[in-house]
């Protein structure tokens, strides 16, 4: 019995002296002085306009350029368009394994500044948030990639990948300069194994990180035009077929909708994880999300993850008249559809057919239906369980939720090389996210300084030598 006992003793100490020698070699990142230099480097990238259009992205590529040529690190400067220039630079490893991609994008949406409550381009600091047009998305994500590839290489960390950074022109707004083009003509210089990009909802609540988000798949975008055709006259004499009337009540149709809902292997196991952190109420919801009931409380009170279980379509812009007192002869209304990546969608647009109900409004069709979708990036990989334990070490009191976005990102491009890519993003409060592309962008100085601590030691778990 004393023999059993001495032998578990000294398994126990082994055990805990190996752990204390894993943690000890890990790369230690000084975290205040890092966080510091990162704030610094939002607050200068978000004073540099890059609104697209025009975009005029190459001045962000020279002010990183600047950084890293300042701490011995090379970089090039692609620019597939003028004054479109993206920037891509590498630390070596021994090439035992393949590269991992930082990948952010440089341009921003535009912006209202009568709308803002302060100067969207000043990147100013008030009681420890930063704010401003591409706080968020995504120029913060360019200074905490930034920062782990300065870090990476002022500690000499040993690589068995290379770490590359790309920060790309252009994501916003589709043109010749974006991430489209840089792979298929740079593919030598940013080819990789792993890549973590944007689009991974991370959530504040009451103080604390509830979840981390890591996005594994996203929603293919889409845009149709509704035009309705009518006769033209003077406003004075009211006409059955008036295409303003005939798309008024299309537009209201399809905004209605309620497409069906339906969930795949990612989304399952998003709601799953949910499910056991939410409170007893909104736990139900999600063991049951495909509850006709539950859908409808979702619709109302969690409308990103109602349009995580369907594919969604929104009617965002009209156009119509040329003068107040004609009759137009059409008018036409744009929809955003974001569909699911299974979505028939010849069937999709029959569909739509059939909720419009109408011979004198048109579907047209703008966007291509016949792309294939990028395959999810599955989760049993080696750097999904880095994302999670980089989490448990970051920020103990969440979890990781695996979850597909809702919007778009180039990630679909990656993954179609076959690309193992995630999305993460800098933890955000409700109020927080919902300034995305819209007024009053902002982020929390710490929160960054979380983001850059997840994101340093997940490249270190996958990248660094053991």
């Amino acid at each position: 019995m004393m023999v059993r006992v001495c032998a578990l003793r000294l398994f126990l100490a082994i055990s805990l002296s190996m752990c204390a020698i894993t943690a000890l070699s890990a790369p230690q990142l000084d975290a205040d002085a890092a966080q510091r230099e990162a704030a610094q480097f939002l607050r200068d990238l978000i004073r540099i306009d890059t609104q697209n259009p025009p975009g005029n992205e190459t001045q962000v590529a020279r002010y990183v350029q600047a950084v890293l040529e300042r701490n011995g690190i090379e970089s090039e400067i692609l620019e597939l368009l003028p004054g479109r220039g993206s920037i891509v630079a590498r630390l070596k490893g021994d090439g035992s394994k393949q590269p991992i991609l930082l990948l952010a994008h440089e341009d921003v949406v535009p912006v209202d500044k009568t709308r803002w409550t302060v100067d969207p381009l000043s990147g100013v600091e008030k009681d420890g948030i930063i704010w401003g047009r591409g706080a968020w998305d995504d120029k913060g994500s360019i200074a905490a990639n930034l920062e782990v590839m300065l870090q990476l290489k002022r500690m000499k960390v040993p690589l068995r990948r290379d770490v590359i950074f790309l920060a790309e022109a252009s994501e916003e707004a589709h043109s010749d300069a974006s991430m489209n083009g840089l792979v298929q003509r740079y593919w030598d210089k940013i080819g990789c194994e792993f890549a973590l990009n944007e689009d991974g909802e991370s959530l504040i609540e009451n103080g604390k990180i509830k979840y981390m988000g890591v996005g594994a798949m996203e929603k293919l975008p889409r845009r149709m035009r509704l035009v309705a055709s009518g006769s033209t006259g003077h406003a004075s004499i009211p006409l059955d077929d008036n295409a303003v009337v005939h798309l008024a009540a299309a537009v209201e149709r399809v905004g209605n909708w309620s497409t069906p809902p339906r969930l795949n292997a990612v989304t399952e196991e998003f709601f799953k994880r949910l499910a056991g952190i939410a409170n007893p109420n909104e736990a139900a919801w999600y063991r049951n999300v495909l509850d006709p009931m539950v859908q409808e409380e979702l619709r109302t009170k969690r409308p990103r993850y109602y349009s995580m279980s369907r594919t969604s379509v929104v009617p965002t812009m009209l156009q119509a008249g040329i003068k107040s007192n004609v009759i137009p002869s059409t008018a036409e209304a744009t929809l955003d559809i974001r569909m699911l990546p299974d979505e028939n969608m010849p069937a999709f647009r029959d569909a739509l057919a059939t909720i419009i109900h109408d011979p004198a409004v048109r579907i047209v069709t703008e966007s291509s239906f016949t792309e294939l979708p990028p395959p999810p990036t599955g989760l049993d990989t080696e750097l999904f369980r880095a994302l999670e334990r980089a989490q448990v070490e970051v920020a103990p009191e969440a979890i990781t939720l695996p979850l597909m976005g809702t919007g778009a990102t180039d990630s679909a491009v990656l993954r179609k090389r076959g690309v193992i890519a995630y999305g993460i993003d800098i933890p955000k409060t409700a109020d927080e996210m919902a300034a995305k592309h819209g007024n009053d962008e902002r982020i929390q100085v710490a929160q960054l300084g979380v983001f850059v601590r997840y994101l340093f030691r997940a490249v270190t778990l996958v990248a660094a030598t053991q």
